[in-house]
Order: C-alpha cells, then structure tokens, then sequence
C-alpha cells in the first residue's frame, strides 16, 4: 500500500505531548498526517508543528472550511504551510457544516457548492503568485497578492460527499476527501470522481476486540454526525436513508436515548472500523482494494490502549 495516514492531533494526548510519536510515525509505516477543524484544535497548528517533527510525511488539513477565513487568509495560511514542508502539503479545502459555519461562528452558511467552486479558483490563482482583482459568485477579492508565493504550489483537495461536489472535484481539483462510508461505498463515490483523482477518506477505528464496547462508542458517533444535515443527505445518496430513519426521527423529537438505541448495528459496523489491531488493519485494506487512494486513521480509543499505543498497534509495518 502505497498511503496511510493518521489523524492529529490524537485525542487524549496532548498537541505539545505529539512530537515524539509524529517523529516515530515514518517509521512505522504512516505516510500522512491530517489535520481536522471541527471544536478542537484549528487545522493548521498541528501541521505547522508536524512539519518540523516529521520530515517526511505528507501533510494535510481535512478539512478547513472556506466560510471562517477570508479567501486572502486562507491563501497565506496555505503558503505558509508550503513553505514549512515543501512538497509535502496538500490543501484540503470544504464548507464544512451549517453547525460549524452558522451555528458557532455566526456566518451565514449560503450557496456551499459556489462558495467551495469560488475559493477554489481564487486559490489556485493565489497560489500561483498571480495578482487577483476579482468578483466571484459569492465574494469579491480587490487587488490581493501573496508576498511570500510558494515554490511550487500546493495540490488542492475538496470535502465531497455527494455528485455534484465529487464532479467538481474532478474537473477542477486535484483530489477528493470523505469520510463516515464503508469499503462498499467507495465504489459508489468512484462511480462519480472517475478513478484518476486521488481519494482520502479519515476513517474512525477502534482497536477493540469487544465489538459491544465499539458499539456502543460508534453509536455516540454517528448520532452526532448522522444528524448534520449534509450528512444526513450523504447518506441517503449511499443508500443507508432508510436505516438511519429510526435514529433522526427520535433525534428530532428530543429524544437521544431512542436516537442511539435504534442505530442498526449493521450500520456501526459498516462505519466504524473496529476489531483487534489485526482486523482492523484488514479491514482498512478492503477501503483501498475498493479504490480508496489514501485511508486516513481517526483512532477512536479503545481496547485499553493508550492513543500512542493503538497508533503503534494500528501501523502497516506492525503486521
């Protein structure tokens, strides 16, 4: 296998408590490391520390919404992060979700497509060192340009959950990032991208022989993701509407007990990787045998492992 990359930074370890395991992690097998921006960390911290900590691994955000930064802060978050690991960054760029973007951070979470298809062409033009004096759909840039204009500019990766994003992705970016889907749907988002684009996909594993335990982890999970709306919708596109029906309709009514009871475990299962590190390490496999270019590990904790241990136990040279 060509990729495999690890979500940072791990929960229950510390950001500043990373540098040795992200230096360990090449060794190991890993080849990415990904950062996220939901309530934790912002995506970029960890990547910048990484870049330093670990020289030889390719690294990514998946993703930064393009809501709560300015188009021109974007750009220089981006170059910065080129210039730390030339080479190595890949920008991984999406809308997020009406939560994140509306909810927490008072923006108006408007034309999502437009707004990812607008940033897209800024930042390809921005990044490229290019002058830009622009009125796109959704916003405007007037006369902006980088002073510090990377080497080489950075591939640009969307979010895509469903065709009209994945399409998108194809014709215009150098990749495509999901995530929440089992080795079968796969197939179904190739059916769309085409098979050259690179795809990522964060993929939740827990390390636990006691499939009751991930259970149970997995349905607190997915209630808490399945609800968004545009996972919601991703779902039904995968054909899992009617299976999770039971769990959004006791969602809506307030009642999250019932929401979690009636998540089918066929469903956790499909989503949630989880067995011996041995299984799970299969499993991940059988994403990539189904086309998935780069499996990126979330370790959800389990099994009695400490974080760093289940990193260690979850490598590809640990079989």
């Amino acid at each position: 296998m060509s990729r495999w990359g690890l979500t940072i930074p791990l929960t229950g370890l510390a950001l500043a408590e990373h540098r040795e395991l992200v230096a360990e992690l090449s060794g190991l097998g890993y080849t990415d490391a990904w950062s996220a921006e939901t309530n934790g960390t912002d995506a970029f911290t960890p990547l910048a520390l990484a870049s330093q900590w670990g020289p030889e691994l390719r690294l990514g955000p998946a993703i930064v919404p393009v809501y709560t930064r300015g188009p021109a802060l974007l750009a220089q978050h981006a170059a910065t992060l080129a210039d730390l690991a030339p080479g190595r960054f890949v920008l991984g760029i999406g809308t997020s979700s009406d939560t994140i973007v509306q909810r927490w951070n008072g923006i108006a979470f408007d034309e999502p497509y437009k707004r990812v298809r607008d940033t897209l062409r800024f930042l390809r033009k921005a990044l490229a060192g290019e002058k830009v004096k622009e009125e796109y759909d959704t916003f405007a840039v007037k006369g902006f340009k980088l002073d510090n204009v990377p080497a080489a500019a950075p591939p640009i990766v969307l979010a895509a959950l469903r065709p009209g994003m994945l399409r998108l992705a194809a014709r215009e970016a150098d990749g495509a990032i999901t995530n929440w889907l089992a080795p079968k749907d796969v197939r179904t988002v190739r059916g769309v991208l085409g098979d050259g684009p690179e795809l990522i996909a964060r993929l939740f594993v827990c390390p636990t022989a006691d499939a009751a335990e991930a259970r149970a982890i997995g349905r607190w999970m997915i209630a808490a993701y399945m609800t968004v709306p545009v996972y919601r919708a991703f779902h039904e596109w995968l054909g899992r509407g009617e299976a999770l029906r039971p769990m959004n309709e006791a969602w809506a009514a307030g009642d999250r007990k019932k929401a979690l009871e009636v998540i089918p475990d066929e469903v956790v299962d499909d989503l949630i990787v989880h067995g011996s590190p041995e299984a799970c390490r299969a499993r991940v496999r059988e994403y990539v045998d189904s086309g998935l270019t780069t499996p990126v590990l979330a370790v959800v904790p389990g099994g009695g492992l400490s974080p760093v241990e289940a990193v260690r136990a979850l490598a590809p040279n640990a079989d």
